[in-house]
Protein backbone atom coordinates (compact mmCIF):
# COMPACT_ATOMS: atom_id res chain seq x y z
CA UNK A 1 0.00 0.00 0.00
CA UNK A 2 1.34 3.42 -0.98
CA UNK A 3 1.64 6.11 1.72
CA UNK A 4 -1.02 8.35 0.18
CA UNK A 5 -4.38 6.99 -0.92
CA UNK A 6 -6.93 9.31 -2.50
CA UNK A 7 -10.65 9.05 -3.07
CA UNK A 8 -12.06 10.84 -6.10
CA UNK A 9 -15.61 12.14 -5.65
CA UNK A 10 -17.39 12.69 -8.98
CA UNK A 11 -20.94 13.01 -10.30
CA UNK A 12 -20.57 13.01 -14.08
CA UNK A 13 -18.67 11.70 -17.06
CA UNK A 14 -15.41 11.52 -15.16
CA UNK A 15 -13.03 13.18 -17.62
CA UNK A 16 -11.08 14.85 -14.80
CA UNK A 17 -11.14 11.64 -12.75
CA UNK A 18 -9.78 9.79 -15.78
CA UNK A 19 -6.97 12.34 -16.21
CA UNK A 20 -6.12 11.99 -12.52
CA UNK A 21 -6.17 8.17 -12.56
CA UNK A 22 -4.02 8.15 -15.70
CA UNK A 23 -1.51 10.63 -14.22
CA UNK A 24 -1.23 8.76 -10.91
CA UNK A 25 -1.27 5.23 -12.38
CA UNK A 26 2.46 4.71 -11.77
CA UNK A 27 3.08 7.33 -9.07
CA UNK A 28 5.59 6.17 -6.46
CA UNK A 29 3.69 7.51 -3.43
CA UNK A 30 0.05 8.07 -4.41
CA UNK A 31 -2.68 5.68 -5.51
CA UNK A 32 -6.34 6.19 -6.29
CA UNK A 33 -8.02 3.94 -3.74
CA UNK A 34 -11.67 4.71 -4.40
CA UNK A 35 -14.14 6.58 -6.60
CA UNK A 36 -17.24 7.88 -4.80
CA UNK A 37 -20.22 8.77 -6.98
CA UNK A 38 -23.78 9.93 -6.35
CA UNK A 39 -25.22 9.24 -9.83
CA UNK A 40 -26.11 5.69 -10.82
CA UNK A 41 -25.38 6.08 -14.54
CA UNK A 42 -22.38 8.42 -14.29
CA UNK A 43 -19.58 7.75 -16.75
CA UNK A 44 -17.00 8.01 -13.97
CA UNK A 45 -18.05 4.57 -12.70
CA UNK A 46 -16.99 2.93 -15.97
CA UNK A 47 -13.74 4.92 -16.01
CA UNK A 48 -12.94 3.73 -12.47
CA UNK A 49 -13.59 0.17 -13.62
CA UNK A 50 -11.23 0.62 -16.59
CA UNK A 51 -8.46 1.64 -14.19
CA UNK A 52 -9.25 -1.16 -11.74
CA UNK A 53 -10.31 1.34 -9.07
CA UNK A 54 -13.09 0.32 -6.69
CA UNK A 55 -16.13 2.59 -6.80
CA UNK A 56 -19.08 3.11 -4.49
CA UNK A 57 -22.44 4.66 -5.18
CA UNK A 58 -23.90 6.89 -2.47
CA UNK A 59 -27.30 8.46 -2.03
CA UNK A 60 -27.67 12.08 -1.02
CA UNK A 61 -29.73 11.49 2.12
CA UNK A 62 -27.33 8.90 3.50
CA UNK A 63 -24.36 11.12 2.62
CA UNK A 64 -25.69 13.86 4.89
CA UNK A 65 -27.33 11.83 7.66
CA UNK A 66 -24.97 8.93 8.32
CA UNK A 67 -21.23 8.41 8.64
CA UNK A 68 -21.13 5.46 6.23
CA UNK A 69 -19.04 7.34 3.65
CA UNK A 70 -16.50 8.36 6.30
CA UNK A 71 -16.28 4.78 7.56
CA UNK A 72 -15.79 3.53 3.99
CA UNK A 73 -13.03 6.06 3.35
CA UNK A 74 -11.29 5.09 6.57
CA UNK A 75 -11.60 1.36 5.84
CA UNK A 76 -9.85 1.98 2.49
CA UNK A 77 -7.06 3.98 4.14
CA UNK A 78 -7.99 7.18 2.27
CA UNK A 79 -5.70 10.05 3.24
CA UNK A 80 -7.03 12.75 0.85
CA UNK A 81 -10.24 13.54 -1.02
CA UNK A 82 -10.26 14.96 -4.55
CA UNK A 83 -13.48 16.50 -5.90
CA UNK A 84 -13.72 16.17 -9.67
CA UNK A 85 -17.10 17.37 -10.82
CA UNK A 86 -18.84 16.36 -7.59
CA UNK A 87 -22.06 18.33 -7.30
CA UNK A 88 -22.95 17.87 -3.63
CA UNK A 89 -21.75 20.14 -0.83
CA UNK A 90 -19.33 18.16 1.31
CA UNK A 91 -20.85 17.70 4.79
CA UNK A 92 -19.19 19.13 7.88
CA UNK A 93 -18.30 15.71 9.33
CA UNK A 94 -16.12 14.96 6.28
CA UNK A 95 -14.55 18.42 6.28
CA UNK A 96 -13.61 17.96 9.95
CA UNK A 97 -12.28 14.43 9.43
CA UNK A 98 -10.25 15.51 6.38
CA UNK A 99 -9.35 19.06 7.40
CA UNK A 100 -7.05 20.63 4.77
CA UNK A 101 -7.14 17.30 2.90
CA UNK A 102 -10.00 17.94 0.45
CA UNK A 103 -9.32 19.68 -2.88
CA UNK A 104 -11.66 20.89 -5.62
CA UNK A 105 -11.46 22.30 -9.11
CA UNK A 106 -13.86 24.97 -10.33
CA UNK A 107 -14.26 26.13 -13.98
CA UNK A 108 -13.93 29.87 -13.35
CA UNK A 109 -11.60 32.37 -11.77
CA UNK A 110 -13.05 32.41 -8.27
CA UNK A 111 -14.54 34.30 -6.55
CA UNK A 112 -16.28 35.13 -9.84
CA UNK A 113 -18.97 32.67 -10.94
CA UNK A 114 -18.79 30.43 -7.89
CA UNK A 115 -21.28 29.23 -5.32
CA UNK A 116 -24.40 27.09 -5.25
CA UNK A 117 -25.68 26.20 -8.71
CA UNK A 118 -22.53 27.41 -10.46
CA UNK A 119 -21.04 24.33 -12.09
CA UNK A 120 -20.22 23.09 -15.57
CA UNK A 121 -22.03 24.79 -18.43
CA UNK A 122 -23.89 27.13 -16.01
CA UNK A 123 -20.54 28.79 -15.27
CA UNK A 124 -19.54 29.13 -18.92
CA UNK A 125 -22.94 30.58 -19.86
CA UNK A 126 -22.63 33.15 -17.05
CA UNK A 127 -19.10 34.10 -18.14
CA UNK A 128 -20.23 34.64 -21.76
CA UNK A 129 -23.37 36.54 -20.68
CA UNK A 130 -21.21 38.86 -18.54
CA UNK A 131 -18.91 39.64 -21.49
CA UNK A 132 -15.83 38.64 -19.50
CA UNK A 133 -12.50 38.96 -21.30
CA UNK A 134 -10.97 36.00 -19.46
CA UNK A 135 -11.98 32.86 -17.63
CA UNK A 136 -10.11 29.79 -16.51
CA UNK A 137 -9.96 27.44 -13.58
CA UNK A 138 -9.41 27.58 -9.85
CA UNK A 139 -8.01 24.75 -7.76
CA UNK A 140 -8.74 25.25 -4.08
CA UNK A 141 -9.02 23.57 -0.71
CA UNK A 142 -12.54 22.78 0.45
CA UNK A 143 -14.26 24.26 3.48
CA UNK A 144 -17.89 24.29 4.55
CA UNK A 145 -18.94 26.78 1.83
CA UNK A 146 -19.22 26.24 -1.93
CA UNK A 147 -16.06 27.38 -3.78
CA UNK A 148 -14.62 29.25 -0.81
CA UNK A 149 -11.43 27.51 0.38
CA UNK A 150 -7.81 28.57 0.07
CA UNK A 151 -6.82 28.96 -3.59
CA UNK A 152 -3.87 26.83 -4.64
CA UNK A 153 -3.78 27.71 -8.35
CA UNK A 154 -5.64 29.76 -10.92
CA UNK A 155 -5.01 29.40 -14.65
CA UNK A 156 -6.48 31.89 -17.12
CA UNK A 157 -7.62 31.65 -20.69
CA UNK A 158 -8.99 34.32 -23.01
CA UNK A 159 -12.67 34.52 -23.77
CA UNK A 160 -12.90 35.26 -27.48
CA UNK A 161 -15.81 37.21 -28.97
CA UNK A 162 -16.70 34.11 -30.97
CA UNK A 163 -16.71 31.78 -27.94
CA UNK A 164 -19.88 29.97 -27.02
CA UNK A 165 -20.38 28.35 -23.62
CA UNK A 166 -19.41 25.06 -25.27
CA UNK A 167 -16.15 26.31 -26.83
CA UNK A 168 -15.19 28.11 -23.62
CA UNK A 169 -16.00 24.95 -21.67
CA UNK A 170 -13.70 22.99 -23.96
CA UNK A 171 -10.82 25.42 -23.38
CA UNK A 172 -11.25 25.30 -19.61
CA UNK A 173 -11.60 21.51 -19.56
CA UNK A 174 -8.32 21.16 -21.48
CA UNK A 175 -6.62 23.33 -18.83
CA UNK A 176 -8.22 21.26 -16.07
CA UNK A 177 -6.84 18.00 -17.49
CA UNK A 178 -3.41 19.57 -17.86
CA UNK A 179 -3.12 21.16 -14.40
CA UNK A 180 -5.33 19.33 -11.89
CA UNK A 181 -3.44 16.00 -11.74
CA UNK A 182 -0.09 17.75 -11.24
CA UNK A 183 -1.45 20.06 -8.53
CA UNK A 184 -3.02 17.08 -6.76
CA UNK A 185 0.27 15.14 -6.77
CA UNK A 186 2.18 18.13 -5.39
CA UNK A 187 -0.49 18.92 -2.77
CA UNK A 188 -0.86 15.34 -1.53
CA UNK A 189 2.88 14.77 -1.08
CA UNK A 190 3.65 18.07 0.64
CA UNK A 191 4.60 17.52 4.25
Amino acid sequence: MKPFRIAIFASGSGSNAEAIMHYLANHAAIEVALVVCNKENAGVLEKANQFGVKSILINKEEFYTSRTVLQTLQSHGVSHIVLAGFLLLVPDYLIKAYSEKIINIHPSLLPKFGGKGMYGMHVHKAVIASAEKESGLTIHLVNEHFDDGEILLQVKCEVDKTDTPETLGGKVLQLEHEHYPRVIAKWVTRV
